[in-house]
């Protein structure tokens, strides 16, 4: 069998046990969880073979399959042992320490593979420390752990690689990988790009408005905001180019509106389902809180993109590349989506658990596709198109289920060794609980310790080392999980390691310097909502009607005020006095006093108002 068929089928096979198990539910948790491992681990080998294209190729097929091997032999020991486990509290023999090496370093050499080195060093960091931090000095000391009990934590149990996270990663997440890849290769691709087209593109600086909405759309339901920027931006960024656009700038677009789609609900770049199990709260509390930063967000960028069209006169689409809203609202467009989302919605409101909900939008989606489509496509095609979309669902379920199972095992050793305690108490410490202190130091933290990794693991990372430093101040949990999501998630777009920002420069063709500078200008605001979070309580939906009035009028100030005043733009007509109204404006939403919001939004009103008596434009 050539590797392309045998990458189809291990697709088919994973996308067959998710597809199965979300319908008649898991099966128990060590079982569905070393299951799944195994079946992802082995596509991940066959997706991502070792020296393909290389003379020494034969050596890595070798490599390949010992892996492999290993890591079933591992995951059906577990299988086959399950009541065990979970019955008593086995002691770890010389079998159990040879095949937890194996699993960790199949894991790991996987998580190199497909995000690079990063990753798999800081979990070696938090397996060498477990192991070895008895030798250090000072608070940063423990107790120590020898290597039996390691494993017994690792791999004899439910937490380590087996934990919360890779069951999260086997159920839920995998569920949506699914009914995500499915969409978007039975037309939702198509349709979120017409409307993109069909809305924005006769807008000053349409093709850029086209890169926001489509990337925006496409990125609420992908798990990585690198991938959506090779996804969509094949498409956008040449067409910003071939209109004109500076090719730094169209980079920088589809970065930045990529990576707001990983902080905007339904699916957060899976991140929505591991917080919600971190937190012990229900998904849809996660994602109410979620929704007006994102918003936020986009409008920041909507507003950006604008003044920067305006005052550079960046060309519109033209009429005829434009799609017709017939063309936009054909049922073949269209009912793929209304019944996925319809099924999703019956599985909720039946009260099925979120795995099984998607089942349902799944069975929906492929109901309305095979009824808009007959006729159209032959079988071969809607077969092809179906395959496609397994395929890519295998894929993204490799990156998330390896690098969900690789970050469990980091968590298990932050929390058996207490480091995270450890470093949140010296934040505060050294903060002196000053809570906009805390929030800068962690801010910073979670870009750092953010950059090169998916949006899932760079969360979970964060989450447990840093989270709790806020909360330690008197940060609500939800506001701390979302602050330390938001950074950590942005640092793909931040120099220097800035994945997203590279990937689109390399599509553009331009150096990926300039458009860093460009992708954190656009997301400038981005890196101030996290802070409007800690500020008003009212941002995640809670704290009543006023709370969160407060919060609106606060963000819609600042989303405006600040890429007017990074833009240039004329409100008054008067340079000096637009600049301090707008410095006025920032401050006053950042200010947490009862008024001081509608204070903002007032004045920003009042001085748009008196231009337009002025005849002046806001650009």
């Amino acid at each position: 069998m050539s590797l392309e068929r045998l990458q189809k089928a291990l697709a088919v096979l994973v996308g067959a046990f998710v597809f199965y198990t979300a319908a008649t539910g898991p099966f128990e948790g060590l079982v569905q969880r070393a299951i799944f491992l195994a079946l992802t681990s082995c596509l991940g080998f066959a997706l991502y073979p070792l020296g393909r294209g290389t003379a020494w190729r034969p050596i890595g097929v070798a490599v390949d399959l010992g892996l492999a091997a290993v890591t079933i032999v591992a995951c059906g020991y577990v299988v086959w042992n399950y009541e065990t486990i979970m019955g008593s509290l086995p002691w770890a023999t010389r079998l159990d320490m040879a095949l937890t090496i194996g699993l960790v370093a199949a894991v790991l050499e996987l998580g190199r593979r497909t995000v690079g080195l990063i990753f798999p060093v800081l979990v070696l960091l938090g397996l060498g420390y477990a192991l070895f931090g008895d030798m250090l000095p000072g608070a940063l000391g423990h107790r120590g752990f020898d290597a039996a009990f390691v494993t017994e934590t690792i791999f004899l149990g439910d937490l380590g690689i087996w934990g919360m996270l890779t069951g999260v990663a086997a159920t839920v997440i995998a569920a949506f990988v699914l009914f995500g890849a499915l969409l978007l290769h039975t037309g939702g691709g198509q349709a979120f790009m017409d409307f993109a087209m069909r809305v924005g593109g006769r807008q000053p600086g349409g093709a850029a408005k086209i890169a926001t909405i489509a990337s925006g759309l496409f990125g609420m339901i992908s798990g990585s905001a690198v991938a959506n920027v090779a996804t969509t931006g094949n498409f956008t960024i040449p067409m910003m180019v071939r209109l004109g656009y500076p090719r730094a700038f169209a980079a920088a677009v589809e970065a930045v509106a990529s990576t707001g789609g990983q902080i905007a609900p339904p699916i957060m770049g899976a991140a929505a389902f591991v917080m919600a199990e971190i937190l012990g709260m229900s998904y849809w509390t996660i994602i109410l809180g979620a929704v007006l930063p994102a918003i936020l967000f986009y409008v920041s960028v909507f507003m950006t993109v604008h003044f920067v069209a305006l005052r550079r006169n960046l060309a519109l689409l033209p009429e005829d590349e434009m799609p017709s809203w017939r063309t936009v609202g054909a049922p073949r467009r269209v009912l793929p989506i209304l019944l996925a989302l319809g099924g999703l919605g019956v599985g909720i409101y039946l009260g099925r658990s979120i795995a099984t909900s998607a089942f349902y939008g799944v069975v929906g989606l492929l109901i309305a596709f095979f009824a808009t489509q007959t006729g159209r496509l032959s079988a071969r095609d809607m077969a092809g198109r179906l395959l496609s979309g397994l395929e890519d669902a295998g894929r993204g379920m490799v990156i998330i289920g390896v690098l969900l199972a690789g970050a469990q095992v980091l968590v298990s050793m932050i929390n058996l060794t207490g480091i995270g305690v450890t470093l949140s108490s010296f934040i505060v410490s050294w903060a002196g609980d000053s809570t906009v202190l805390v929030a800068l130091i962690v801010g910073v933290v979670c870009l750092i310790m953010g950059m090169g990794l998916p949006t899932t693991a760079a969360y979970v990372l964060v989450a447990a080392v840093l989270a709790p430093a806020l909360t330690a101040v008197g940060v609500a949990p939800l506001s701390a999980h979302l602050f330390v999501f938001y950074f950590a998630t942005i640092s793909v777009i931040t120099p220097p390691v800035c994945v997203a920002v590279f990937v689109g420069s390399g599509i553009a063709d331009t150096n990926w310097l300039p458009a860093a500078g460009e992708a954190v200008r656009l997301a400038a605001v981005t890196y101030v909502v996290p802070f409007l979070l800690l500020l008003y309580p009212g941002m995640t939906m809670q704290g009543g009607a006023f709370a969160i009035g407060e919060a609106v009028f606060a963000g819609i100030a600042l989303v405006i005020a600040i890429p007017a005043l990074l833009s240039g733009a004329r409100l008054t007509g008067h340079r000096l006095a637009d600049t301090l109204l707008l410095i006025l404006v920032i401050a006053l939403a950042i200010w947490p006093q009862p008024v001081t919001p509608f204070l903002a939004l007032a004045i920003l009103v009042g001085a748009r108002a008196f231009g337009r008596s002025k005849g002046e434009a806001l650009a």
